[in-house]
């Protein structure tokens, strides 16, 4: 398959582009380079990002991935959900197709929101739920600003918000991060500057990954289940 990113080369699978990515090049995130050495990662290849059917079976792999997933455990796990037929010339075109996703995912999810976070993307506690499940969410593009951001094909990357809590738990969060940030600042010169921690301010400035100002508003509503 054509890579559709005009940096990379060519790959005999979509995984092994994902590994180069992560692991070869100067990826600053020690967490995710931790998850592709420990083959702790779950990537999934979707046809369209807008297209129901496509969409649906996202959902379907997500519960999967929670069901799998050991809560009382310290492990860290992410899933990537990746859309390789798909290409964005901006950064804004990205962001926006991206919350378009996410309003349909909650719009096909059958589970209520994730009580331990708001559903108010404007809170500083809010983070995105799905099958009753808080994540933080990670976009990732060949066009991004941010270099760690420049994935071979446009992804979502979903990391379950109990992992941070739980890396606060252990007393390493504040340890992590300032270590992934000292190698994103040697990486592009400056960290990206959304970058907030939880509880400090809304974190849905954060996950498309471009530079958005104080007057950006989130795109995302939250939207009554009816059963």
């Amino acid at each position: 398959m054509k890579s559709i990113s005009k940096t990379y080369p060519l790959y005999k699978t979509i995984d092994e582009a994902y590994k180069d990515f992560i692991l070869t090049q100067k990826h600053p995130c020690v967490m995710a380079k931790t998850l592709f050495m420990t083959d702790n990662y779950h990537l999934n290849v979707y046809s369209s990002s807008t297209r129901t059917e496509d969409l649906k079976h996202l959902i379907k792999d997500l519960e999967s991935f929670i069901d799998q997933y050991d809560f009382e455990s310290h492990n860290v796990e992410s899933f990537l959900a990746v859309f390789p037929f798909e290409h964005y010339e901006s950064e804004v075109d990205f962001e926006k197709s991206l919350w378009q996703t996410l309003q349909q995912l909650h719009e096909l999810d059958d589970h209520d929101w994730d009580p331990s976070v708001s559903d108010d993307p404007e809170d500083s506690n809010f983070s995105f739920s799905i099958k009753g499940r808080a994540f933080y969410i990670v976009g990732l593009h060949p066009n991004s600003s941010r270099i760690a951001r420049q994935s071979p094909y446009p992804t979502i990357v979903f990391n379950l918000h109990a992992q941070f809590e739980q890396l606060r738990d252990m007393g390493s969060y504040q340890k992590v991060k300032k270590r992934i940030r000292k190698r994103d600042k040697k990486l592009q010169g400056h960290i990206n500057p959304v970058l907030k921690d939880f509880g400090t301010d809304s974190e849905t400035k954060q996950y498309s990954g471009r530079a958005v100002d104080s007057s950006w508003k989130c795109p995302f509503h939250k939207t009554t289940k009816v059963i």
